[in-house]
């Protein structure tokens, strides 16, 4: 190999490869390594040009500065030091090691046992130590220019209590559109075609939020049974976009797809994976973090290193006890929210990301260190608060600034429509705010983020489709899934051909989504389930890189997928009309001063407040909600405009039987316009006088408003 590149000692300072516009300073984080080897590669990523000792270390910090490494670069680094598994140390110079630091990757994982530091087989499995070269088959890291011109460009920046989620997946979204290139299909670059652009805007969504776009790997379980890593969670790069996102632009292909989000008045929110790496437990292979530094970086048995503390199922979890992989996980944010311009983050397994000694702790350095980080202030932070380990479920247990799934809510509202007794109560709460949960420390309704359905899980048509779950195709034997999802298929298991039963299902989604989009807090809706995607009953497509979990774009031409979508566009519009939907203080039932009218009234069927025992009643299973628009005049938005709105009424009735409820008493002389009813079509909705009598029908919902004068 060629030695004749100019090495100057560099900075230990910013980690990764820095291109300065004359040359690039390289700098790794290892504080066991005995040495380490910078590798530079031709442009096809097959042959190693160089490979240079870097030639200082400073606080544990090694570096070097190369004056002729111009952007494009190809690299890679061999980290030598002890392999001793027992002590926590598993260096092996002969595995070509990906930057935790770097923006982009060229080429994907292919799978050979070379990739692991242990020799496969042997008797003392990961005790044993390999010596085939690795480089052949992983990706390399390539020195970027981060040149990007943003212009006039600026973030929505939309109030918490304005915003609706919209959790896509990147590739599927683009996958089956008509209208995009074949060449952009699956790519970032779909995003910035008109089409898809418009179809998001004209949805009324706020936020699209991506499952994840960090570089990941595609497990080799999986390859073997034909199937890939769909869904992404398994990083293998914390910085750099999924090679297969991008288009021929690269990393600007990402940076101009936010821009035109962002003109289009809509939000980004990725789903970030800083709980656990691809590489898997003990037995998996040394890919970049295990081989430059396993003791620091990641979370080993006390007493007996030789193993991982696994609290994600995945076989490891990173160890943000460790400051360098703190700053490793806090610069990779920064990074996307001021390089990249994303507008948040959804953490999965947040509940690891804050553990201490193994306890999830409130005041643990990552949530420190994001709280008081400047940089990270305006970010939009959503934790799914939870993990595998012990004591992880921490549903409302997360700090002030952040928002939180709420799986409480998704729980009890398909229990309330499928027809579940006793779930009066916890409905109230649910559709209400979750002040029970959330109503803690000067945090607000926004903390709780609401849905029904989700990545993970049945869609929405397939929750009103099917009893169980049909996961055969992904090889697991059905093993795989959720087994309890509160789900019920209207008396058929999958398609049915009995329009009666298509009708009570497609009552049903709207019930779902009516009580999603109005209720208190952020709603989040899966995409798809607006035209009614069906996943033919797979309650886990993580591995289903295919039609079943793609966008059905003909949805939207069948009448059923038209309908909804229609729905919900109506039901967003009318989310974004009325503040009384999506009030920033949560509802306790006070009187408004001056006033007789209280801000939310329960109301049973005979039109009369609900009392403590009726709460109580298990076979209940209808009730009313009355929301006071008047009630805004005690509270100013954040922009410091007041909040009063027209008065709603919300009409709930999960029971089998239709149901006469009463209509209170309303201020405007024409009495309660009903908006819409679940059951019904109406070109021209009808008015009722108050006191009147309203026949709601068997598992539907109504919403009645009444103008007030205000």
């Amino acid at each position: 190999m060629a030695d004749d590149l100019r090495v100057l000692p560099g900075l230990p300072h910013p980690p990764g490869a820095t291109w300065d516009g004359l040359g690039t300073n390289f700098a790794l984080f290892s504080a066991y390594a005995t040495k380490v080897e910078l590798c530079l590669f031709d442009d096809a990523g097959q042959r190693e040009t160089h490979r240079i000792t870097l030639p200082e270390m400073t606080h544990e910090v090694w570096h070097g500065y190369l004056p002729d490494v111009r952007p494009g670069q190809l690299y890679g680094y061999r980290v030598h030091g002890p392999y001793a598994p027992d002590a926590g140390h598993r260096f092996n110079p002969n595995k070509l090691l990906i930057d935790p630091y770097a923006k982009s990757l060229a080429g994907e994982i292919e799978w050979h046992d070379a990739l692991f530091g242990y020799t496969i087989g042997h008797k003392d499995e990961d005790l044993s130590f390999d010596e085939r070269d690795s480089a052949p088959y992983i990706p390399k890291s390539v020195v970027i220019d981060p040149a990007y011109t943003w212009g006039r460009e600026r973030p929505p920046a939309r109030p918490w209590h304005e915003t609706v989620i919209y959790e896509m997946h990147l590739r599927g979204f683009s996958m089956r559109h008509p209208e995009v290139p074949e060449t952009d299909r699956g790519t970032v670059a779909a995003l910035s075609r008109p089409p898809l652009i418009d179809y998001l805007a004209n949805l009324g969504v706020t936020a699209v939020e991506f499952l994840p776009v960090h570089a990941f790997t595609h497990d080799r379980i999986l390859q073997d049974r034909g199937l890939k890593n769909y869904w992404g969670y398994n990083t293998l790069a914390f910085f750099a976009p999924h090679p297969e996102y991008l288009g021929k632009g690269g990393l600007n292909d990402f940076k101009t797809a936010v821009h035109i989000l962002h003109e289009h008045g809509l939000e980004v929110i990725l789903d970030v994976v800083y709980n656990h790496t691809a590489e898997g437990s003990h037995l998996g292979p040394t890919l970049s973090w295990r081989g430059i530094d396993n003791r620091s970086y990641y979370h080993l048995v006390d007493g007996n290193e030789r193993y991982y503390n696994d609290f994600t199922g995945t076989g490891n979890a990173l160890e943000l006890r460790h400051p360098a992989v703190l700053r490793m996980v806090t610069d990779s944010l920064r990074y996307w929210h001021q390089e990249m311009r994303v507008d948040g983050f959804r953490f999965d397994l947040a509940t690891t990301l804050a553990r201490v000694h193994g306890s999830f702790d409130q005041h643990a350095g990552f949530l420190d260190a994001v709280a008081q980080d400047p940089m990270l202030a305006s970010a939009k932070l959503i934790a799914e608060p939870w993990d595998t380990g012990r004591g992880g479920y921490q549903v409302g247990g997360f700090p002030p600034g952040w928002a939180e799934w709420n799986d409480k809510y998704r729980d009890t509202v398909r229990r309330f429509w499928k027809g579940d007794g006793g779930q009066l109560a916890q409905f109230a709460s649910r559709i209400s705010g979750s002040a029970d949960v959330f109503d803690h420390r000067g945090r607000r309704p926004w903390a709780s983020i609401n849905f029904v359905t989700a990545h993970d899980g049945f869609t929405l048509r397939d929750l009103v489709s099917y009893d169980h779950k049909h996961n055969e195709a992904n090889g697991e034997n059905g093993a795989d899934g959720h087994a309890h999802n509160f789900s019920w298929n209207h008396g058929v298991e999958g398609p049915s051909d009995d329009p009666k039963i298509e009708a009570l299902r497609l009552r049903q989604m709207k019930n779902l989504l009516s009580t999603l989009i109005l209720s208190q807090g952020v709603p989040m809706l899966l995409s798809g389930d607006e035209v009614g995607h069906t996943q033919e009953g797979n309650n886990n497509v993580y591995c289903q890189d295919n039609e079943l979990s793609w966008f059905n774009w003909d949805d939207l031409a069948s009448p059923s997928g038209r309908d909804l979508h229609e729905f919900v566009v109506k039901l967003l519009q009318l989310r974004r009309d009325h503040i009384v939907f999506h009030r920033s203080r949560f509802f306790h039932g006070r009187t408004i001063p001056g006033t007789e009218v209280q801000d939310v009234v329960w109301l049973r069927p005979d039109g009369k407040e609900m009392n403590s025992a009726d709460w109580d009643v298990g076979h209940a299973r209808c009730l009313g909600l009355l929301l006071s628009g008047e009630a805004g005049r005690m509270h100013v938005t954040d922009r410091g405009e007041p909040e009063p709105d027209d008065t709603f009424l919300l009409l709930f009735n999960a029971g089998a039987e239709s149901i006469e409820f009463r209509l209170p008493a309303c201020a405007a002389k024409r009495g309660w316009q009903l908006e819409f009813d679940t059951a019904k079509n109406l070109s021209r909705p009808p008015s009722f006088k108050p006191n009147a009598r309203y026949r709601l029908q068997a598992r539907t919902l109504a919403v009645l408003r009444c103008e007030t004068d205000i």
